[in-house]
């Protein structure tokens, strides 16, 4: 499904939690009839517990606050936070509870990995920022480095849907029956600005894939250049396909990645990619200032999108994600600046050099763990049935 963009937005672009909690904290203090807030991770510190106090205020004002946070990525959210937001009124739910913290299942892999808030249907935030301190991390990773979009205007109306369908989901799958919906507020979507914007979701029925292919349709598209920051980076052939076709046509194509990481498997499978991607002319910087969690992308100066969604079989397969995509070259501009000088502060480019000369054993465990991730992608039911032949991450031995 091509995005339904829409104009007369005003979009503001929000850099890590510097910028966004004080945004967020600032909107929930002002809202007056409705709240929906979706996190991956809710977490025990002092963003954590001053999200929560600002969300109870709210409960204790009137507001109707409704707040989904992932079973296994906010697993303590029940002990940390739940007895003091139901006793202000806050109405919380699990997405996927986790029951059996030392045993795997598959569906702990499908996971509600959106970042997104929705106030009176007149504010919306969405990017890739959980509900965690920016210096919640080992000392040599902070603070983090993410980014996040404050929405007014018309594309509000995709968003406020989006959250209510998600909220009405997981009330019926938790049987919290007194958690249904009041009437609908409608939410105002009157034209604020001149920004074209579109609201992208991934689930498993009708938006399996629109993220994905709002990616490929604009590499398909690019004329001049390509940026792309992403945290967690491993795409399928079709993704790849398109990046190198766009280096092929003189499309000049930067990837900015993880230099300092919490999942190394997943950096070590991306690693098998550099030498492809080196030969191609495409050019790959890691970040190494602190822990980069961004997913975010620059296409020819006028196509942008800030998200939750990462390249990879898990966001792009398995997870529930939003991205907001843009068609505004001040906004584009802008992000676009911002990475440059993550780039040019932070960053570190790899070299063909550096490829060539890893040790045999770090060759083998980078391989290794490409064939691990492939297999928990399969052991989620998500392998010949789901990730068909065409789709599949594939990448040509190094050299």
């Amino acid at each position: 499904m091509a995005p339904d963009f829409v104009a007369g937005n005003r979009l503001t672009l929000l850099e890590s939690g510097r910028e966004y909690f004080p945004a967020l904290l600032a909107a929930l203090a002002a809202a007056e009839r409705e709240i929906y807030l979706e996190s991956y991770i809710f977490a025990d510190d002092p963003v954590g517990h001053e999200v929560a106090s600002a969300l109870c205020a709210a409960a204790r004002r009137g507001v109707i606050v409704n707040v989904t946070v992932d079973g296994f990525g906010a697993r303590n959210f029940a002990e940390d936070f739940r007895p003091q937001l139901a006793e202000a009124g806050v109405r919380s739910l699990f997405y996927r509870p986790e029951i059996g913290r030392f045993h795997f299942q598959r569906h702990r892999l499908r996971r509600l990995h959106r970042k997104l808030a929705v106030i009176d249907g007149r504010v919306a935030f969405v990017g890739g920022i959980n509900i965690v301190d920016d210096d919640n991390a080992p000392e040599d990773m902070r603070p983090r480095y993410d980014y996040a979009v404050r929405i007014e205007g018309p594309v509000l109306a995709q968003v406020h849907h989006a959250a209510r369908r998600m909220w009405e989901i997981v009330t019926w799958a938790n049987f919290r029956r007194r958690f249904r919906l009041a009437p609908i507020i409608k939410p105002c979507c009157a034209a604020v600005g001149d920004q074209q914007a579109a609201f992208l979701i991934r689930d498993n029925i009708r938006h399996r894939a629109d993220i994905m292919n709002a990616y490929i349709d604009a590499i398909d598209a690019a004329a001049t250049e390509i940026l792309i920051a992403n945290a967690y980076f491993l795409p399928g052939i079709r993704f790849g396909r398109a990046l190198f076709a766009a280096a092929r046509r003189g499309v000049r194509i930067t990837v900015l990645l993880q230099g300092k990481t919490d999942h190394p498997l997943l950096r070590y499978a991306t690693q098998t990619l550099y030498a492809a991607g080196l030969k191609a002319g495409i050019r790959i910087f890691e970040y190494e200032k602190s822990f980069m969690h961004a997913k975010v992308a620059v296409i020819d100066g006028e196509w942008a999108t800030v998200g939750s969604s990462n390249i990879d079989p898990f966001s792009l397969l398995l997870a529930k994600e939003a991205n907001l995509v843009v068609r505004d070259r001040r906004f584009a501009g802008e992000l676009r600046a911002s990475l440059d000088a993550a780039m040019r502060d932070g960053s570190r480019e790899m070299l063909a050099e550096d490829i060539l000369g890893q040790a045999w054993s770090s060759r083998l465990l980078r391989w290794l763990s490409y064939g691990i991730v492939r297999l928990l992608v399969g052991i989620a039911g998500y392998g010949d049935r789901h990730w068909r032949a065409e789709d599949r991450v594939k990448a040509p031995p190094e050299r």
